[in-house]
């Protein structure tokens, strides 16, 4: 068995409660499907309003040849502004993980700023599965994030 843990951290010029309204509910969904669409062709609910239990499926880009991604929010910490999500089938589950999960913490850095905690868990069988995580797409919401909350 083979787990690691992937970090990326983004300061953004944006209060913290201002980056956690994006990440709160299913508003990140939005933005993902809107803004990301090199990569996303949808993002379906497919249950739930945004809550603990919500599952979203992501579907990618077919020229992309990715299998479709079902992902359920486990973990909802709003006083610690925190949210867990963990792909229950398809995506990186069908490259061979046997777990995939996704945290995000917003730290008040001062009255103005922020940083986007992003951290990307995973447990796989193999090496040669394990090589294949990676921090990019936790990176690219926390930038999408931050340009949304940061415009003019």
């Amino acid at each position: 068995m083979v787990s690691g843990k992937l970090s990326h951290e983004l300061e953004v010029n944006a209060p913290a409660g201002d980056v956690w309204a994006v990440f709160d509910g299913l508003k990140v969904a939005k933005l993902i499907e809107e803004n990301l669409t090199q990569v996303i062709q949808k993002v379906d609910v497919l249950q739930g309003d945004g809550g603990v239990g919500t599952i979203v499926c992501l579907k990618f880009v077919p020229a992309l040849g990715y299998s479709d991604s079902k992902e359920k929010i486990t973990k909802i910490d709003h006083e610690n502004r925190i949210k867990e999500t963990e792909v229950v089938e398809g995506g990186y589950l069908a490259l061979g993980f046997t777990s995939y999960r996704y945290r995000v913490q917003i730290v008040e850095k001062g009255k103005d700023s922020s940083i986007i905690k992003s951290n990307v868990e995973y447990e796989a069988n193999d090496e040669n599965v394990a090589k294949h995580a990676t921090v990019e797409p936790v990176q690219n919401v926390a930038v999408l994030v931050q340009k949304h909350v940061t415009k003019a």
